[in-house]
């Protein structure tokens, strides 16, 4: 499963904001110019994170984007399945339901125990990987860097 282009920008904007967390209402350009996600493309990306509550906005000069829920009880699963849908390898493993009329093969599958154990391996970093996981990881990173000026 390759992640979209969407999908990263939605995950980027959420770190931003878990970043900023308890620093109060970040607007769309700061989050623009932090996670280099083009402005007009991170409206509406924020537009379906908000109707979807991962985020709230508020009008207006002091306005902007906030996560509802703490970095800590959010994960990357919620946000990868709300932005592309289920994250199994083949169509027959993420429609949970499963389907006769997609595959001549349903219910004989040799390869559905592999696709079973893949979709488990990924959810399961994912769902265990939460924004606070990030935030941390990116805080390190943050304080691992250390700028050259010399010519």
């Amino acid at each position: 499963m390759l992640v979209s282009q969407k999908s990263q920008y939605a995950l980027r904007a959420i770190l931003e904001l878990s970043v900023r967390y308890k620093q109060g209402w970040t607007k769309i350009s700061d989050i623009a110019d932090a996670q280099a996600i083009p402005p007009r493309f991170l409206e509406v990306i924020l537009s379906q994170l908000k109707q979807a509550g991962f985020v709230a906005s508020r009008r207006g000069t002091e306005g902007g984007y906030t996560l509802v829920r703490p970095p800590e009880q959010l994960t990357v699963g919620e946000v990868l399945r709300f932005v592309q849908g289920p994250v199994g390898p083949v169509e027959c493993v993420a429609d949970q339901a499963g389907d006769e009329n997609k595959c001549p093969l349903y219910g004989d599958c040799v390869f559905l125990p592999l696709w079973k154990r893949v979709e488990e391996a990924i959810s399961g970093v994912y769902d265990s990987t939460t924004l606070q996981d990030l935030v941390d990881q990116y805080n390190r990173n943050e304080s691992e860097y250390v700028p050259c000026y010399a010519i």
